[in-house]
């Protein structure tokens, strides 16, 4: 089968969130299952400068409302393709700074989504699947449908999008409209319209052949008014086309048995080098190195989907019982600005790093005791998996794929591999880690619940062979058509 993943971000070429873990995840597995599996993204600077790309000699020429833009071809050992349009995408970031979005973003992702279209023509590659990811690439599938409909090159290919967080749906202006080149009867309700708006994730929604997302929990809940960022409307009429796929993790990336990272390597087997990982990572941070205080750890965005808000407001109790706290992430500025705050008051307890460190976080997962997850909603989460693997207990908010893939522990005969609470409440957060404090203090309860996470396995090859499942049914549904 002929695979194109289309995304703004994958792993190792450029990455803001867990989307470019996914994406990044699938081309390998693809390769070891021996599709023909490429990846497309942006030519972005920080690509070009870390990474020893060939030029293809292809040039692309994108329509762009008046304007016609002109796009090179990149590759890399002949697995991923990079457009490269200097004006949009050599860039500090990749959507915008903490002060805010780039404000041509939508130029810049329209030009994105109809270049992938051109570099398939370009290249000569005409795809079965083309796997499109979050906003960035939702106009591809109604270019499919409306522009490229009568094009013979795409008549085999079918579309699928996968929502990794329905939260970021890519609103812009109406005036943005004829940047698109649709035809101006799609800025209706029932086509990409959104409360005055262009949505650029509602057009996926509408066209795409297959809607996925990224657990079986969350693709139930953003059929619901709470969780559906008010397309919950459009996707119930999409139910049936709607499938729930856990991510995976990369195991080889993340194991606590061979991770260059961590002080002492350790496995299921023999968990006593955790508490050196622990004692390292205590140094490090500039807090006492003492391996009986319980040491809870967070490595994500700073933002409120996160939960930050409760954190916030609990980091008084958290102290006061006992327990430190580290942070690695950056975010919302709000969230730099308060956090930065608290470490500065209590310090010697509380560590937090601005930013995102990756050997600071491989220490994390394995020197914490608990990892803290109080995710206003999360549709899968890595940071769960990751900590499990490293027997690092999570307490987390009972949402999204936090729910499918965290077993609560409630007694003496759980079976459960972490703490989840339901209402998204402060309360309920310092409940649910008091009952994880509590269950600390027994050292063989812990060491119990430490081996029950650490045999959960949450590999990527379980979760690739369901989306190609996926990929050959709707390639059959095309076919039929």
């Amino acid at each position: 089968m002929k695979i194109l993943i289309a995304t703004p971000e994958a792993v190792p070429f450029a990455k803001t969130g867990g989307l470019a873990d996914v994406t990044g995840a699938l081309l390998k597995e693809y390769r070891k299952m021996k599709e023909e599996a490429y990846l497309v993204m942006p030519l972005y600077g920080r690509v070009r400068e870390n990474f020893k790309l060939r030029d293809t000699g292809l040039k692309i020429s994108v329509p762009l409302g008046n304007r016609k833009l002109k796009g090179r071809i990149f590759g890399y050992e002949n697995s991923a393709y990079f457009i490269e349009c200097d004006e949009f995408f050599d860039r500090e970031e990749l959507y915008g700074t903490p002060r805010g979005d780039y404000p041509d973003n939508a130029a810049r992702f329209i030009f994105f989504s109809r270049g992938v279209l051109e570099a398939c023509r370009a290249l000569g590659f005409r795809p079965d699947i083309i796997h499109c990811n979050d906003w960035q690439t939702g106009l591809i599938p109604l270019y499919l449908k409306t522009i490229y409909s009568s094009d013979k090159f795409f008549d085999r290919t079918a579309s699928i999008i996968t929502i990794h967080n329905l939260g970021y749906q890519g609103l812009f202006p109406q005036s943005d409209m004829p940047l698109t080149g649709f035809d101006r009867n799609l800025f209706t309700p029932e086509g990409i319209e959104f409360y005055g708006k262009i949505n650029f994730l509602k057009a996926g929604l509408i066209s795409a052949d297959s809607i996925a997302t990224v657990s079986n929990n969350y693709a139930k809940e953003i059929l619901s008014k709470e969780y559906g960022f008010g397309l919950d409307g459009v996707l119930r009429k999409r139910a049936s086309a709607l499938t729930g796929i856990v991510n995976g993790i990369d195991l080889k990336e993340w194991n606590p048995e061979s991770d260059a990272f961590i002080k002492r390597n350790y496995s299921l087997k023999d968990i006593d080098g955790k508490k050196e990982c622990k004692l390292q990572l205590l140094k490090e941070c500039s807090i006492k190195p003492d391996a009986e205080m319980p040491l809870i750890g967070m490595v994500g965005r700073l933002s409120s989907q996160k939960g930050l808000d409760l954190i916030l407001e609990s980091i008084d109790e958290i102290l006061s019982a006992g327990a430190n706290l580290i942070i690695l992430g950056r975010g919302d500025e709000i969230f730099h600005r308060r956090l930065s705050s608290a470490s500065e008051k209590y310090k010697g307890r509380l560590h937090v790093k601005i930013g995102f460190e990756d050997s600071l976080a491989h220490k994390i997962y394995a020197g914490a005791d608990i990892f803290l997850m109080p995710s206003r909603y999360e549709p899968c989460g890595i940071g769960q998996l990751i900590a499990m693997r490293y027997g690092t207990i999570p307490v987390a908010r009972r949402t999204g794929g936090l729910a499918d893939t965290i077993s609560d522990y409630r007694s003496l005969e759980s079976e459960g591999t972490g703490f989840l609470f339901s209402d998204y409440t402060v309360d309920a957060l310092q409940c649910c880690l008091k009952r994880a404090l509590c269950v600390y203090v027994n050292k063989a309860r812990w060491k119990k619940l430490i081996r029950s996470a650490m045999k959960m396995n949450f590999s990527w090859p379980d979760s690739a062979k369901r989306y190609i499942e996926l990929y050959n049914k709707v390639a059959r549904m095309k076919m039929k058509r």
